[in-house]
């Protein structure tokens, strides 16, 4: 696809996303080189290099010993950091994993918890493929097993008849197996977990008698799982489940300017795959990342009390609008990116609750108007856009 002026040529690709280690395969191979110390059972990587391939190297360039240089492998390389957060929750993720315990990461909407998980099961066994998405409709099997029925009704309950779950699948074969939004699975699927993770072993009465109809777990099974605090239609847990779970919580980024530069890494990634230059000035994403924190936490940097509107204010959504920002600077042309924001911005609050307008309305009548008098032309030109959000 060839287009004119500013916008590039796509890049030719044959997947839109591809996974944690499709992205990251020459860091996970350069690790698996660079650290030749102890791995617990079926690790691709030492905990260390888990840690290290999901943190990044601090910018320092790793050089791989002399002897274990290979024709495919460079010299040195500089591990990119991948997940924001503590370094200190990354090191006891991979020590839960280490111990064969099940891991979860709950938090709000949009703190990474979904990425968190692919990184530590794409460094820890080499895929991230082994996942099971919780809803309502999740049924059990999900959990444990189904059957191939034209089989079945040919032959009756035979081993070759039997149709592996993800969870079955990650026992055999000693893996990661990720479980995305496991309270939204209805309570008795749930505590199709809890035999599994204590007796690490899978009953298939069809097949009693036979060596398969008892599968035990192979040493590096456990279970990653996540689990939103704030949405709608979640089970709770039993605390049979909980028990079986290191808990670890994901917290919305701390620093405003790291977010900001996530925010404009993500943005400029995602505009690049659609074939288009990311234009977007860095003052207007510093706006709003401004807005999206203000409104997540109820207070402004200067100390304004700020109404909290019903939907989550997360990194990921602001990503989102600096995504359309990007596209419609790119592509259409349609006024300045200053211009658009409010409107995408009433398009990420305005979901549930009908008083959500009026939240964003009462932001723009406090910090964004005081700003605004205090001198600064681009919250100025905010202010005038306020009809907008009418």
């Amino acid at each position: 696809m060839t287009v004119t002026g500013h916008v590039k040529t796509a890049p030719e690709t044959t997947a839109q996303v591809l996974s944690a280690e499709q992205r990251h395969a020459d860091e996970l191979a350069f690790l698996a080189a660079y650290d030749d110390g102890a791995r617990p059972p079926g690790w691709a990587l030492t905990p260390r290099a888990v840690v290290t391939f999901i943190r990044g190297s601090d910018g320092e360039p790793l050089t791989l010993p002399a002897e274990r240089r290979t024709g495919t492998l460079p010299a040195t390389m500089t591990v990119a950091a991948k997940f924001v957060g503590e370094r200190s929750l990354v090191e006891r993720c991979v020590v839960t994993l280490a111990g064969e315990r099940g891991l979860l990461l709950v938090g709000e909407p949009g703190t990474a918890k979904s990425m968190l998980s692919e990184l530590l099961a794409a460094a820890v066994c080499g895929t991230s493929a082994l996942t099971v998405q919780g809803t309502a409709g999740t049924t059990e099997d999900a959990f444990r097993y189904g059957w191939n029925y034209a089989l079945l009704l040919a032959q009756g309950p035979t081993p070759q008849a039997l149709v592996d779950s993800p969870v079955l699948t990650a026992m055999r074969s000693g893996r990661v197996v990720r479980i995305e939004e496991v309270t939204r699975c209805l309570p008795e699927v749930q505590d199709a977990l809890v035999s599994l993770l204590s007796d690490r072993r899978m009953n298939v009465p069809e097949l009693a008698g036979t060596e398969e109809g008892l599968i035990r777990a192979v040493p590096g099974f456990t279970v990653i799982a996540t689990a939103n605090l704030r949405d709608r239609g979640v089970s709770e847990m039993s605390s049979a489940l909980k028990r079986r779970f290191n808990f670890e919580t994901i917290h919305p980024i701390a620093d405003a300017d790291t977010e900001t530069d996530l925010v404009r890494r993500q943005a400029t990634a995602a505009v690049e795959r659609a074939g288009a230059a990311y234009t977007v000035d860095d003052a207007v994403l510093d706006a709003l990342v401004t807005v999206f924190r203000d409104l997540r936490s109820g207070r402004s940097d200067e100390g304004w009390d700020v109404e909290r509107p019903g939907t989550v204010m997360s990194t990921a959504e602001a990503v989102q609008v600096a995504v359309s920002l990007g596209l419609s600077a790119a592509y259409l042309a349609d006024g300045d990116a200053l211009d658009l924001m409010p409107g995408h911005l009433l398009g990420v609050v305005h979901k549930d609750d009908q008083n959500d307008r009026a939240r964003l309305l009462g932001y723009w009548d406090g910090p964004v108007r005081r700003r605004a008098e205090d001198g600064s032309a681009m919250w100025r030109r905010l202010w005038d856009l306020r009809e907008s959000l009418r």
